[in-house]
């Protein structure tokens, strides 16, 4: 799941993005209002986490601008401004939910993990192909019953290859997707991390799941789908 922090005091944002990151959620980061307010209408993302402080565009109207196209997208303030009219004016104008500084990081986690499951329907929080099972706000894995423990890498592959279960992903799909960089034609990190996926999700099972697409890329295989191991 993808995260948007709009936070200009650089060294919170990092700090925010380290944790969520650590949780395996996607992060990105805008450090002015203008900023957020593009990439909110622009992308669809699970949680906007929304300073009111910021340069360039007030929190406030970055708000109303994201609420005029997306209605539905979760946002949740965190600001410094503690008084009760302003918690009171940004819940009229559309934020889900509201926390001041300073705060509890476990407390940000429980409140953005409450959204989601607010925000999205079960079918969409929980990814299933075969006995493979990938829930995306609880950040868990299971395959035929039995709990898999993967890294926060791990976790964003997969579940970027389940989201498009049965159809063949590219290399650089995976880099821009999962990395949020540039393909690198010299690089084979994606090919060290699906042999790390392989040896947890399908090294013991009945079924491979995850195969190679010779020239092309990888793909998570449904029973109709074509692959070669």
């Amino acid at each position: 799941m993808r995260i948007l922090i709009a936070e200009d005091d650089a060294p919170l944002a990092g700090f925010l993005r380290k944790g969520l990151e650590a949780e395996h959620y996607a992060v990105d980061v805008a450090s002015d209002g203008e900023l957020a307010r593009d990439l909110a209408t622009e992308y669809d993302y699970d949680v906007v986490v929304l300073d009111l402080n910021l340069p360039k565009r007030d929190g406030v109207a970055v708000l109303r601008d994201v609420r005029s196209v997306k209605e539905t997208m979760p946002i949740l303030v965190l600001t410094s401004r503690s008084r009760l009219e302003d918690r009171v004016t940004t819940l009229d104008q559309g934020a889900d939910d509201y926390l001041t500084k300073p705060f509890s990081f476990a407390e940000l986690s429980a409140r953005v993990r409450a959204l989601l499951r607010r925000g999205k329907l079960p079918q969409q929080t929980t990814l299933q192909v075969e006995d493979l099972v990938l829930d995306r706000v609880e950040r868990s894995v299971e395959r035929g019953g039995k709990r898999i423990d993967l890294t926060s890498k791990e976790f964003s592959l997969l579940e970027y290859l389940m989201r498009n279960a049965g159809r063949c992903i590219t290399r650089a799909m995976i880099i821009e997707h999962v990395w949020n960089v540039s393909f690198d034609t010299t690089t084979n990190v994606v090919d060290v991390y699906i042999n790390y996926l392989r040896k947890k999700v399908d090294e013991n099972a009945p079924r491979k799941l995850i195969q190679t697409v010779r020239g092309s890329g990888y793909v998570i295989a449904t029973n109709t789908a074509g692959g070669h191991a």
